[in-house]
């Protein structure tokens, strides 16, 4: 058991360590070469509506769905679908759907928040609640109004904030790999001889 621990412990630290140098080699890249990160992004994007659209063309033929249900799936599918296909027809068409995607949610979940938040005047952090609804509202609506600076910007926003976690984790990483090195050194001095020198009854 205390073997199956010690391999597991030692195989999170490497996984951490891995992991943070994977998303500080992501925010050096976002960061350095923004115009090819943001290309890439648009890619997937589009990659993303596509699939999205697939499984929801694949529900609304489903036979357990209501007929209300199918008819929204289909809808929402085929927009994906279209979306997704414009995607690929260019870096700015996909940038500008990202934008105007993310802008939207925001929107929607700002004002979704601000709005619960007043409604419940016993609502735990009711202020901050507020405070975050009001602030991803804007965000959403700078999101809409000025999609291109807006996803540049956001982007190193992203570059920064992958190298701060990447550094966390590494750090982390290494802090964990010390701290096993002292268990394994203690469990090691302390560990008792399996046979004792003892003399035969007989004697």
């Amino acid at each position: 058991m205390a073997e199956g621990m010690a391999a597991l412990a030692n195989m999170g630290w490497q996984i951490l360590l891995t992991m943070g140098l994977a998303t500080i080699a992501l925010g050096v890249i976002a960061l350095v070469w923004p115009g090819a990160t943001l290309r890439v992004v648009g890619i997937l994007f589009g990659v993303y509506l596509l699939v999205t659209g697939v499984f929801q063309l694949a529900a609304a033929f489903g036979t357990h769905v209501p007929r209300h249900l199918r008819v929204l799936h289909f809808i929402t599918g085929a927009a994906s679908i279209l979306l997704g296909l414009i995607c690929f027809r260019g870096a700015l068409e996909s940038l500008l759907l990202l934008a105007l995607w993310i802008g939207f949610s925001w929107l929607l979940r700002g004002t979704t928040e601000t709005a619960a938040a007043a409604s419940a005047p016993a609502m735990p952090g009711r202020g901050w609640h507020v405070a975050f609804g009001i602030v991803g509202a804007l965000a959403g609506t700078v999101m809409i109004v000025m999609p291109f600076a807006s996803i540049a910007t956001l982007t190193l926003v992203v570059g920064v904030m992958a190298l701060i976690v990447g550094l966390t984790e590494v750090v982390r990483a290494i802090r964990t790999r010390v701290e096993i090195g002292h268990l394994a050194s203690g469990t090691a001095t302390q560990r008792r001889p399996q046979f004792h020198a003892r003399p035969h009854p007989q004697h």
